[in-house]
């Protein structure tokens, strides 16, 4: 108990005074003694150490303030500074629930009672248990099956989990094989390969791909386009979502590229021009170099060489500031140095592309060994892109003026977290999921930066959560902390402003919205919501859009069935003009069933970020249809001695006044981290032949785990899990 000492020591105090102990120190067999006792799994020997624990006079008898005293221990060892402050309350819940008849003190049994009855306080939000029907729907991923039949199994799989993915690079890999054979080919009939040989044709087909990827690498970044493409027929067979894992990947491609064309140049092919013999120079390379034969410096030199060499600086500088040790600041470097990390450097250094395409073409029209102007193909094969992305900026700095949002609210949340609503403008369109670029002149007049909407579509304000992580979002915080107040009794957050604060708000322009995985939920039977920590913001818009659903679609069953007890009453009236015009339109009817939103946090203060939205669901949901699940890491899982008073504290306030005492909202919390392969298999049992859909925004580790659980329940039953990974 390292992390726990405060209730270590208390634990050490309760064995102690059993055997009348007052020291610092025991004995080798004391520590025997006290070490079968704290191991001892029976509920009775268990319950005896926790009611020492608090009863420390020994008389048998639980006051009120030893309570109070042992709630805030167990809120220390589990990071609660909020549960400390509201001990007092807490203990007095206990004895009201204990001591009806007010002596002023419980016992043992009165405990034990409590603790024996938690399970019955805790059926508000108790996970699925269908153990029956998950073991049978299992038992048939469980048979014996042959290691050929199992690898067999595993390659239809991903094949058809990944058949997207697998053509497009199929496709871009044959493209470059192509283009790579052609050059070399091409260039085997030239007289220059009979002086630099296999070096120069290496480089000429590496050139070629070059091309090639140099114009695809802005594709997956036009994010007005991908947004329009994936909802056309496109997105049923390309992976839309995959658009910045393909711009890296073809990045790849280009620094291999690089090394090929650049190296065999420099490398071998100059240096064998520049040492071969005049006779040989003259019969073979004089109509490509002129009459005079270069030197190495004069190749290097050259318009072909300077613009090479700068291109290759520039794009050392971008690749390496674009890598995740440098963008995440995960490398620490001295200052000044410290300014080539973090998101500015990767933004800035990003923009040195702007020269690389220029020098591109220069480059691509100054050929040594291409004379006619029509075999100079370098700009072909960028000047779609190239327009394509210029368009798409030109489009976001006059779509982001017509955008103007006037701030509505502003709050500040544990957690560094930056809440912002703002005016919905007309024009705005989006669907729950999708996300927005916000730039804010006062921090930064060219820095865009990605946040997913947590509004609903049908909201007629937008909303973003922001989360303090690095340069740019601290001196967003900063900046408007200077605007905002300590907020009124009865309202969250550290500091709020709105359109009423005195000082005036900085001004936001945004531009948007564009496509993520999320947006697609509407096609799933049952969703699976996960987000850790600020990953919780694309979901709250889909929570919240699902509700919205669920009271439309209640209404209409309302208006329908007055309408056919009116239309029943009414004779012949069917043919009547008048009624068919009142008679409500029925929209599609919303393919999604159920929803389960996980939400895990080290921070006690996260759950302010979305209480409104929690306690609404929970309230209005009256069918159940979306279920939620809070999860507390900072506490320690439940059975743990140092969260059992928590636990039953938690249950009791719920069921006496229904709000959870760590969330403040009517969401209970859980604690600990969930166990995934038993929320996939409950889910997936309740929902058998179901597509569910598992979103998931948060650190790649987890997203790797529930990626695996999902092959492998697809394996297994006839419930078929579809996994999605937010991208920005």
């Amino acid at each position: 108990m390292k992390d726990s000492k405060e209730f270590a020591l208390e634990l050490f105090d309760a064995l102690g005074r059993r055997r009348r102990l007052k020291v610092d120190k025991i004995s080798r067999d004391e520590l025997y003694e006290f070490w079968s006792q704290i191991t001892d799994q029976s509920f009775d020997s268990r319950l005896q150490i926790f009611f020492d624990m608090v009863d420390k006079n020994e008389d048998g008898r639980i006051t009120e303030e030893e309570v109070k005293e042992i709630i805030m221990v167990s809120a220390s060892a589990n990071k609660l500074s909020r549960l400390k402050e509201q001990a007092e309350e807490y203990a007095a819940l206990i004895m009201e629930e204990l001591d009806p008849e007010r002596l002023g003190y419980i016992e043992l049994w009165q405990l034990e009672t409590l603790l024996l009855q938690k399970d019955t306080y805790l059926n508000y939000s108790q996970a699925l248990s269908y153990t029956s029907q998950a073991l049978s729907q299992n038992l048939h991923g469980l048979r014996y099956k042959g290691p050929i039949r199992r690898i067999s199994t595993k390659c239809i799989y991903f094949l058809h989990e990944n058949w997207k993915r697998i053509w497009v690079l199929i496709l871009w890999v044959a493209l470059m094989i192509g283009l790579f054979v052609w050059k070399f080919y091409q260039y085997k009939q030239k007289d220059a390969y009979k002086v630099m040989g296999y070096c120069l044709l290496t480089a000429k087909g590496a050139a070629e791909t070059l091309k090639l990827n140099m114009a695809l690498v802005l594709f997956p970044v036009c994010r007005n386009t991908i947004t329009w493409l994936r909802s056309s027929k496109l997105g049923y067979c390309v992976p839309f979502d995959d658009n910045i894992n393909f711009h890296k990947t073809i990045a790849a491609a280009i620094v291999v590229g690089i090394i090929l064309h650049a190296g065999n140049h420099l490398a071998c092919d100059f240096p064998r021009l520049t040492n071969e013999s005049d006779s040989k120079y003259n019969l073979y390379l004089i109509r490509d170099f002129g009459d005079i034969q270069p030197k190495y410096i004069d190749l290097v030199k050259g318009v072909e060489g300077v613009t090479g060499i700068m291109m290759l600086i520039f794009m050392l500088i971008a690749f390496t500031l674009a890598t995740s040790w440098f963008r995440r600041s995960l490398i620490k470097l001295p200052k000044p140095l410290d300014r080539l990390t973090g998101y500015n450097a990767f933004w800035y250094s990003h923009h040195l592309f702007a020269f690389v395409y220029i020098l591109l073409i220069i480059h691509g029209t100054n050929l040594y060994l291409v004379h006619d102007w029509y075999k100079m193909t370098t700009w072909m094969y960028i000047a779609i892109p190239v327009l394509l992305y210029a368009g798409e900026r030109i489009l976001r700095y006059f779509r982001s003026g017509f955008h103007s949002v006037r701030l509505l609210k502003v709050a500040i949340y544990p957690g560094n977290v930056l809440s912002l609503q703002m005016s919905k403008p007309p024009q705005f369109k989006y669907k729950s999921g999708q996300y927005m670029f916000v730039q804010c002149p006062a921090v930064s007049p060219f820095e865009w930066h990605p946040f997913s909407i947590t509004s609903a579509p049908d909201d007629d304000y937008l909303s973003i959560h922001i989360r303090q992580l690095g340069d740019w979002t601290h001196e967003l915080k900063r900046v408007f902390s200077e605007a905002c107040e300590p907020p009124v009794s009865g309202k969250s957050g550290l500091l709020r402003a709105d359109e009423n604060t005195k000082k005036s708000l900085p001004k936001l322009l945004i531009d948007g919205p564009y496509g993520a995985p999320a947006q697609d939920y509407r096609k799933y039977d049952v969703l699976l919501l996960v987000g850790l920590g600020i990953g919780a913001t694309p979901f709250i818009s889909i929570l919240k859009d699902l509700l919205n659903n669920i009271l439309k679609m209640e209404e209409q069953a309302d208006s329908l069935s007055d309408f056919s007890r009116y239309s029943d009453q009414s004779v012949g009236s069917f043919d009547s003009p008048a009624l068919n015009k009142a008679s409500p339109k029925r929209k599609k009817a919303l393919r999604t069933t159920n929803a389960y939103f996980y939400w895990v946090t080290r921070e006690q203060g996260s759950f302010d970020w979305f209480k409104g939205v929690m306690n609404e669901v929970a309230e209005l949901d009256q069918r159940g249809v979306i279920e939620m699940h809070n999860y507390l890491t900072s506490v320690y899982e439940e059975g743990d001695a140092r969260s059992a008073l928590i636990t039953m504290v938690q249950a009791l306030n719920h069921a006496k006044n229904g709000v959870d005492i760590v969330s403040g909202t009517r969401v209970r919390t859980h604690f600990a981290r969930p166990n995934w392969n038993k929320v996939l298999s409950k889910v997936g049992t309740k929902h058998a032949n179901a597509r569910i859909g598992v979103f998931y925004c948060g650190a790649p580790v987890l997203a790797k785990e529930l990626s695996q659980l999902c092959n492998e329940y697809n394996q297994k039953g006839s419930t078929k899990f579809e996994f999605h990974k937010e991208h920005f």
